[in-house]
């Protein structure tokens, strides 16, 4: 299956609006309105079975000068094994205008048995841009080993490079190694191009907070459980001087749009 989905988010009159939404299964992207003024709150949902080994499935999101996009998961993802063993592929870009904000909190991936998926996060922000982006890889469900996954995210800033990393999910060595992830099931991240960044790092039991060399921080946590590994990232964000709230949710009074049902193949 070949997936694309688009979507843009501008300021006008002092509001967040969405300006154009594309969707297809099973990337389907659902808006909510919101009493006031606010941000713009959309939700990815998968709806369909997906990712399934061969799919190949893509996002891009663009956020004008000054508007601000909360983008969030509904539902785990389980990255599945095909018939063939074929691979899965999925691909996220946001460019972010001057001033623009994201906060990206999509749930987490589990990477079932035999499953193999590549994932790549990129994004390109204006210098006075803010993003804050979330990453849960859990191996595999419980009782099973997990498939083999690679994610790599790539951030740049007003052309300078604030973070490349590639993850590979799969060898039950690197698994093991207390350099790696240390026989943990489940790693969370969260990165902060979000206001002021620590001076140093901060750590606690199995999570850190780490300023990067050109701006923003990586917050990381590793636990045997999800839930563990995400209360651990909460304590890790919670850190940043930057942020006033450990994860900015959307907020209690939102209710649907009627563009829940004006999604459009890609």
């Amino acid at each position: 299956m070949r997936a694309r989905a688009r979507l843009a988010v501008e300021l006008r009159d002092g509001r967040s609006v969405l300006s154009e939404l594309r969707s297809v299964a099973p990337v389907t992207l659902v808006p909510q309105r919101r009493r006031g003024a606010g941000p713009a709150v959309v939700h990815l949902v998968s709806s369909a079975t997906a990712p399934l080994g061969g799919d190949d499935l893509a996002l891009e999101v663009r956020v004008g000068a000054g508007a601000v996009l909360h983008l969030c998961g509904i539902a785990a993802t389980l990255a599945l094994p095909g018939i063939h063993g074929e691979r899965s592929r999925t691909s996220i870009r946001f460019d972010i205008d001057v001033n623009g904000s994201v906060v990206f909190l999509p749930e987490p991936t589990v990477v079932t048995a035999r499953a193999a998926h590549s994932a790549l996060f990129t994004a390109n922000l204006a210098d006075t841009a803010r993003l804050r982006y979330r990453e849960v890889l859990v191996l595999g469900r419980v009782g099973e080993s997990p498939g083999s996954l690679d994610s790599t995210v790539e951030v740049v800033r007003d052309g300078t490079p604030l973070l490349r990393q590639r993850i590979d999910i799969g060898d039950p060595a690197l698994t093991a190694s207390s350099a790696y992830l240390a026989g943990h099931r489940v790693l969370a991240t969260e990165l902060l191009v979000w206001g002021e960044d620590p001076p140093t790092a901060a750590s606690g039991d199995w999570w850190s907070l780490a300023p990067l060399a050109r701006g923003g921080s990586l917050a990381t946590a590793l636990a045997r459980d999800a839930v563990t590994a995400q209360r651990r990232l909460a304590a890790a964000v919670a850190a940043h001087p930057g942020l006033a709230v450990p994860h900015p949710e959307p907020a209690a009074d939102l209710e649907p749009s009627p563009a829940q049902t004006s999604h459009a193949a890609g």
